[in-house]
């Protein structure tokens, strides 16, 4: 008997809508699902606004350190990875650093040195963890009514250290993540800025250097920078340049005209804070002139406007405070 085996006729169409072979073999195989990833969503730092990848900025609240700024603290450590830097007048005319971390921990900040009225002024309304070296009697009554946790050298333990290729008193450093270990509040600490979204340019004149008349040698120049879209700090007449070899170049400088209570330079002199006042900002290569206020509260942060009202916006990033003394004149150059 014989035996007839099944044919198979496989038909190929050609022509206009006709499938190739590889379109065939695809056509055969079943169609698998795609699954998109949720778009993961990271916090703003409230003291830079910018996006906070880590998430530390907001899970432990705002470390000030009192920072020399004479030329025998030069080349200072850490100042480029504070989220704010407030430049204040103390006794003898010279200048001194407020540097406020949050989003970063540097392993060395400083040099670290004594306490000021005026820091009172700036602590109220951050809380957190305030870090010096000491101080004579009167700063350190000032500074102990504010809602802070006091650190200095005494207290620090390992947080603090002395570098012994220094001479004191400029070779005391801190730690930034020791002296976040001694906890502080509010977490996250209160934003101290407006900031712009990217879409939108701030208004204002073109600006290419400021010069911020601070008293004696302390001048400083700020050269705005195309290639980095930020501010290049100049003092003592050189590049202001850091210990890991990186030049102070914040996004904002904000020069806020306050009055020095009991003169300038003077032992008991403070900036005071409070009220209201004259401000420039200089932000992503413009000037905008406004005012600065501060309600009766001390806990209340400095708000900046515009003439007409509305909120001065900064870049996102680092931002330098000039606290100059009222009457003093700036000199810019477009």
């Amino acid at each position: 008997m014989r035996r007839y085996l099944p044919i198979v006729i496989v038909v190929v169409l050609v022509g206009a809508g006709a499938l190739t072979w590889s379109q065939l073999q695809t056509s055969t195989t079943t169609t698998s699902t795609t699954t998109t990833k949720p778009v993961p969503h990271y916090p703003t730092a409230p003291l830079t606004g910018l996006t906070d990848v880590s998430g530390l900025s907001v899970e432990r609240p705002a470390l000030i350190v009192k920072i020399e700024n004479t030329p025998d603290a030069l080349p200072q450590w850490g100042v480029d990875q504070a989220d704010v830097v407030y430049e204040e007048i103390v006794n003898g005319g010279i200048t001194r650093l407020a540097a406020i971390f949050n989003s970063h921990a540097p392993a060395k900040v400083g040099p670290v040195r004594s306490v000021r009225p005026t820091d009172t002024q700036i602590v109220w309304p951050l809380g957190g963890i305030f870090a010096y070296s000491g101080g004579a009697a009167y700063a350190v009554a000032s500074i102990s009514t504010a809602p802070v946790k006091l650190v200095d050298e005494s207290s620090a333990g390992a947080a603090m250290f002395r570098d012994p290729t220094r001479y004191a008193p400029h070779n005391l450093y801190a730690a930034a993540s020791g002296l976040f270990a001694f906890g502080g509040t509010p977490v996250p600490p209160p934003a101290l800025f407006t900031y712009r979204s990217a879409k939108t340019a701030p208004t204002g004149p073109k600006v290419s250097s400021v010069v911020v008349p601070f008293p004696s040698i302390y001048p400083v120049t700020w050269t705005w920078n195309t290639a980095t879209l930020s501010w290049d700090r100049t003092l003592f007449g050189a590049a202001d340049i850091t210990g890991t070899h990186v030049r102070e170049s914040p996004k904002n400088v904000v020069v806020m005209y306050v009055n020095y209570v009991n003169g300038i330079g003077t032992m008991a002199s403070y900036g005071d804070l409070q009220g209201h006042g004259t401000a420039t900002v200089f932000t992503d290569g413009t000037m905008v002139r406004g005012t600065w206020s501060r309600g009766s509260a001390k806990s209340d942060v400095v708000t900046f406007q515009t003439a007409n009202g509305k909120p001065i916006a900064l870049t996102p990033g680092q931002t330098w405070v000039e606290l100059l003394n009222v009457g003093a004149i700036v000199t810019v150059k477009k």
